[in-house]
């Protein structure tokens, strides 16, 4: 009889070096939000394949920044804490990025011991004669790392990387329900979508000023009833983010309703309120009830 594999695969790196993509493929689900702006992933994001046999725990992280204030602090703790609990751990980095950035994060994932795969991503960006650059650099950085190149939006060489995953997990029952996608409830990507969708909307820093709440999730047979409330830090946000004649935030909640009822395979009605609350990125109460952990 076959033995049962369990295991915790973590995927770090800098911001924009497609994380979130390759999270989504591996999973085979959307859990993750993309777009191009850096810092779009906040939190620790796991999403859960299972087959008979096996259980994969998939983990996104926030891209690796030094922090400026008290909720990247909070992201960085996210993916800090990825290197201490992978079974595997996936460190993505491309072909456009200097080998050295955020060395202070290298130098941590150099003293991993579990298996370290390193993803040189964007491939498709790149020749031979620089990628061939590209791997000897990273193998005098992080010697331990077996290195394989992709391309996660051309899908070129994700199934080896499965693979490779695959076998690198250790034999352990699993960790979570059978019948588990992932470790977040409901209104997590319901706060996320809208998140996404305001990424998209809105230039500058308005995107980073964000937070998504869920006040109200009532579901009956036929519908389900959402509340949400957009957190920025100053008055001139909230304006912007309602816009004239409030056309921007129906833009946005019109987009966003599509996104959900996709999701959850549900008619939605979706609310949306603006608040602020000033400085809530260095308000530790706030940062909590939004489900960052502090130190």
């Amino acid at each position: 009889m076959t033995q049962h594999k369990s295991g915790f695969v973590n995927i770090v790196g800098n911001p924009n070096v497609g994380k979130s993509t390759l999270m989504n493929l591996l999973v085979g689900e959307k859990l993750s939000i993309i777009t191009s702006k850096a810092q779009t992933t906040r939190h620790r994001i796991m999403g859960i394949v299972n087959t008979e046999d096996m259980q994969i725990v998939y983990s996104d992280t926030p891209g690796v920044l030094r922090p400026n204030y008290k909720l990247q602090e909070t992201m960085l703790n996210f993916s800090e804490s990825a290197l201490d609990d992978a079974d595997v751990l996936v460190y993505v980095t491309d072909v456009v990025e200097t080998i050295d950035k955020n060395d202070f994060f290298l130098k941590k994932v150099a003293k991993v011991t579990s298996p370290v795969l390193l993803v040189i991503n964007k491939i498709d960006l790149s020749n031979q004669k620089e990628l061939e650059q590209k791997v000897a650099g990273w193998h005098e950085i992080l010697p331990q790392a077996e290195i394989i190149p992709l391309s996660a939006t051309n899908k070129f060489n994700i199934d080896y990387l499965k693979k490779r995953i695959e076998t690198l997990i250790p034999e352990s029952p699993p960790y979570f329900e059978k019948d588990a996608m992932t470790d977040r409830p409901a209104r997590f990507f319901i706060t996320e979508i809208i998140r996404e969708k305001i990424l998209l909307y809105y230039q500058k820093e308005i995107p980073y000023s964000v937070e998504v709440a869920v006040e109200l999730f009532e579901e009956s047979k036929e519908l389900i009833h959402i509340k949400a409330l957009i957190i920025v830090e100053r008055d001139s946000q909230k304006g912007i983010i309602i816009g004239e004649q409030g056309k921007a935030l129906k833009k946005v909640g019109s987009m966003a309703r599509k996104d959900i009822e996709k999701f959850f395979d549900k008619k939605i009605f979706l609310e949306m309120f603006v608040k602020v609350e000033k400085d809530w990125r260095n308000r530790d109460n706030l940062l909590k009830s939004f489900g960052y952990k502090l130190e």
